[in-house]
């Protein structure tokens, strides 16, 4: 088969590579000559495990171009996929969509023969039905079927989820299709090898899918905020929020998945999704999902404040002076992103107390120097935690839940440890004679079960 994919960031990038290595023919499209020069050349733009050998693969085989011409991409194919970015608005809240809106008036002008547009990017529900409308009056010639197929792409786990995600979504016009639509069986074609491996396809109007995405990361927001809240609780009254997550984790009506407690999420999606849907639901009157929605976003931002407390007492009741080394700067594991990194936000907060703050992170260095060049960073573990008063854990990559309590003691200061992602050994660090202090973790309570 063959498509377009227009927009090569993280996710158009991603699923352009998935798509060719699943056998279709793929021509990825962006306005920026650097980064097509850099695709085509085999280099990813961004960290993702594993997903640069695909890249080199597929576009070896030639499966897989990339160009900056959209007559070109109109002419490729008539499948083209939308995964523009949509970020915050100004406001914070409402979602950006100048570039969708751009790019898709710029294809429809091009387009010459019956195509079918499938979006991927997030947006507010009501966005495809209105793009439609807008795109049939700007091209009245266009022949054309928009449909909504949002993406569940995790940051460090796309490639299980562009080529075995757990379900597909696909919104189409109701009102304008009378049996399958040419937008189903365009995706069933892209789609062959997940729904013969068992992947359920669910077909819905254009609303529906659109809400899927940014209902989904509500829902885990809720998830995570509510046992941060939980962890307040735990710390009053002793008790071990990993154990009360374990706990509430073999209940099937909630699983264990995302109960972890510490410092709160971030990155692109969350925060943005979580506030979009909030201002929607305000807007239309759905004043407890708003109410609630809100809080969930509250709750998030004040566990930013508690390590930053946590930080303080270790320190004795002052930050002023003190030497702090962070490990961890991208919002989460196996990824570059910093973009509303909680590690981040804490060491900034850390520093404007008085602090010499110093950030370690496999993979999000440049990101993160880009982001905060006020503070500083190290390119190892030993440089950050020399002479250190605290260590703070604040991105759960394998290799900081690793670290030989021991081996660190050589280098800090103090014997302190702030695990503010719930991924350290208590017991282990506690033996060896550090002040072990977590969300939610009593200062005598160790972890009782693995």
């Amino acid at each position: 088969m063959r498509c377009t994919v227009f927009g090569t960031g993280y996710l158009g990038t991603t699923h352009a590579i998935c798509m060719a290595e699943l056998g279709h023919h793929v021509l990825g499209v962006d306005t920026d000559p650097g980064k097509i020069t850099k695709l085509s050349s085999g280099q990813l733009p961004f960290y993702e495990p594993d997903l640069e050998p695909l890249l080199r693969r597929n576009l070896a085989v030639g499966r897989l171009h990339f160009t900056t011409s959209y007559p070109d991409a109109a002419q490729f194919a008539d499948l083209h996929i939308l995964t523009v970015g949509t970020p915050s608005a100004a406001d914070g809240h409402t979602a950006d969509l100048t570039d969708l809106y751009a790019v898709a008036n710029q294809l429809a002008a091009l387009i010459e023969r019956p195509a079918v547009i499938l979006g991927k990017s997030t947006v507010p529900a009501g966005t495809a039905a209105r793009l439609a409308a807008h795109l049939r009056e700007q091209s009245p010639t266009c022949d054309f079927e928009l449909a909504w197929n949002p993406e569940f792409l995790r940051e460090g786990h796309a490639l299980q989820d562009a080529l075995r995600p757990d379900r597909i979504v696909l919104g189409v016009d109701m009102e304008r299709t009378l049996g399958r639509s040419r937008a189903e069986q365009q995706a069933r074609h892209l789609y062959a090898d997940q729904l013969k491996a068992g992947v359920p396809l669910v077909v819905t109007n254009l609303e529906t899918a659109e809400l899927a995405k940014m209902a989904a990361n509500a829902y885990l927001a809720t998830k995570i905020s509510f046992i941060n809240a939980i962890s307040d609780l735990c710390e009053g009254v002793g008790a071990d929020v990993r154990a009360l997550a374990d706990i509430l984790g073999h209940d099937p009506r909630i699983g264990r998945f995302g109960l972890d407690a510490g410092i709160g999420f971030g990155g692109g999606c969350l925060p943005k999704d979580l506030r979009a849907l909030a201002k929607q639901a305000g807007e239309l009157g759905a004043v407890d999902a708003a109410m609630l929605l809100r809080e969930v976003e509250q709750i998030n931002l004040h566990r930013r404040v508690r390590v930053v407390d946590l930080a303080r007492q270790a320190c004795g009741g002052s930050l002023r002076a003190a030497h702090v080394a962070v490990l961890g700067a991208a919002f989460k594991a196996e990824s570059d992103d910093v973009r509303d990194s909680p590690a981040l936000h804490v060491s900034a907060a850390i520093q404007q107390h008085g602090a010499f703050v110093t950030v370690y992170d496999p993979k999000a260095l440049d990101n993160a120097r880009q982001s905060y060049p006020t503070l500083t960073f190290a390119t190892t573990i030993t440089h950050a935690c020399e002479n250190a008063d605290v260590v703070l854990v604040l991105t759960e990559w394998e290799q900081f839940a690793a670290l030989n309590p021991d081996e660190l003691t050589r280098l800090v200061r103090n014997r302190s440890i702030i695990d503010g992602r719930s991924s350290l050994d208590s017991t282990r660090w506690r033996e060896a004679g550090w002040a072990y202090r977590a969300p939610g973790i009593p200062k005598t309570c160790d972890q009782l079960s693995p």
